[in-house]
């Protein structure tokens, strides 16, 4: 492969990464409040359609974006409501959450737009595009090819990742939500509420999701689709458990979960030394081969927020 090929490869695989960064850190505030964060899939998919209606309806992405994010967040308060005042089980209110978004939405764009639970494609201007940069021809291919030409949810992104970190390890408010997680008991003893310190975490889970949502519908996409997610939330809270319940090393696997499917679309069709010609469904389960691989043998021992899962139920 050339410095291109290189080049291009690893462009592809930041771009890949970004719904699944946001997801895992999505889930790392859901999990350190104590919530198990299986909903994922859902909040991603409810905000990439909230995002493609909007976008459709009033051609701003800007919109769009807001519209995903508060669709999100109130998908996430709702479970929520399900696991912290209801005190229901975290990882059936999850899947349900999974299952009533994923008919739900294709319903609604069957309803409203009649093209088979899609949304109408989206011009340019209602989506967030590529933008280049300036320099590349004095700085090189480096920042030509893998630098710029990204969209401003990219850039955004990787502008939001250190903030997340600080406010999760360098604030009172991100103390006081780890240590919801681990031992709520003693967060209520010290009067702070142990609930809206869980729904805090859980709004901040549904904006983060729906931000990824957005980057698939209107940003790597032009439209909402059925299953359009496809397996992207699950991918990124396998990356969490991988990256241990940190949001560095996480992210670190979603890079790596999104370089094997950069690389797979590469590899469709190339005859390979002595193999020859690898079936392209092998192919395009790379990503979901090695998210299994790597959670059976090399995630060692991963030590989960210890009341994770667990309903509060104050002391008397």
């Amino acid at each position: 492969m050339s410095l291109l090929d290189i080049l291009s490869v690893l462009a592809s695989t930041l771009r890949l990464a970004m719904p699944l960064i946001l997801a895992a850190l999505a889930g790392l505030f859901s999990e350190r409040a104590g919530v198990v964060a299986l909903g994922l899939e859902g909040l991603m998919l409810a905000g990439a359609f909230a995002a493609a209606t909007v976008a459709a309806l009033t051609g701003s992405p800007w919109l769009a974006l807001a519209a995903a994010m508060l669709v999100s967040i109130g998908f996430a308060l709702f479970h929520g409501y399900a696991v912290i005042h209801q005190r229901g089980d975290q990882v059936i209110s999850g899947m349900a959450l999974n299952v009533l978004i994923g008919g739900l939405a294709p319903l609604l764009g069957l309803s409203w737009f009649g093209q088979g639970g899609r949304t109408p494609a989206l011009p340019a201007s209602a989506r967030f595009m590529s933008v280049v940069l300036p320099g590349g021809d004095v700085l090189g291919p480096v920042w030509r090819v893998l630098i710029s030409g990204h969209n401003l949810l990219v850039y955004a992104t990787a502008a939001l990742l250190p903030v997340l970190v600080w406010l999760l390890y360098g604030t009172g408010f991100g103390l006081r939500l780890r240590a919801v997680g681990e031992n709520p008991h003693a967060v209520d003893a010290a009067g702070l509420s142990v609930a809206r310190l869980r729904y805090q975490g859980l709004a901040i889970c549904g904006a983060l999701t729906g931000m990824a949502g957005t980057y698939l519908a209107i940003a790597q996409g032009a439209g909402f689709t059925r299953d359009m997610v496809a397996g992207r939330g699950y991918l990124a809270l396998a990356a969490l458990i991988f990256g241990k319940w940190r949001p560095l090393p996480a992210c670190g696997a979603c890079l790596l979960f999104a370089f094997t499917d950069a690389l797979q679309v590469r590899l469709q069709g190339v005859a390979l030394p002595v193999i020859g010609v690898v079936p392209v469904q092998f192919v395009e389960a790379l990503p979901y081969l090695l998210t299994l691989f790597l959670l059976a043998g090399f995630v060692g021992t991963a030590r989960a927020p210890k009341a994770l899962g667990q309903p509060f139920v104050k002391s008397r």
